[in-house]
């Protein structure tokens, strides 16, 4: 565990945190119509979990202020040839709970993210975020991050 400032500590997921994150992931206009918030977590959550818990590229990160969870994110580390050979990290599931916005915690939580990658070797840090997410853009924008590239997804 790692402590960030204003007695905020980060520290790897643990299952017990994940009802937790599911209502952070929950927590918002798009999230609310693509997580499962109800009862226990579902077991393609439980799943999930252990798979990203396993694998090594995965780091899971919660940020708590005493016993609460303020926030959680994901950073993958990708492996390529592109770049040469360049270790890439990815984040993703950027959240800060509702009365913690707007006071700077999601800035500490990225800084963080990106010193992980740095540390790890990572020699480019990519994100992407929903285009209907103005406030979010224009957050990654003033961290430094470029809109260089057009994304693609397809849900099968």
């Amino acid at each position: 565990m790692a402590e960030l400032s204003d007695n905020i500590c980060v520290r790897k997921a643990q299952k017990t945190d994940l009802a937790a994150i599911l209502r952070l992931l929950a927590d918002d206009r798009l999230g609310r119509h693509r997580e499962d918030t109800s009862g226990s977590p579902h077991a393609d959550y439980l799943t999930a979990f252990d798979a990203v818990s396993r694998d090594p590229n995965q780091y899971l990160a919660v940020f708590e202020q005493g016993d609460e969870i303020i926030g959680c994110l994901q950073i993958t580390f990708i492996p390529g040839l592109s770049r040469r050979g360049a270790l890439r990290g990815q984040i993703e599931g950027v959240r800060v709970a509702a009365n913690f916005r707007g006071k700077g915690y999601g800035t500490k939580m990225l800084r963080w993210a990106i010193e992980i990658c740095r540390e790890q070797g990572c020699k480019l840090v990519q994100l992407t975020s929903d285009k209907t997410r103005q406030d979010a853009q224009r957050f990654y924008k003033d961290l430094g991050f470029v809109q260089s590239h057009e994304g693609f997804k397809l849900e099968i």
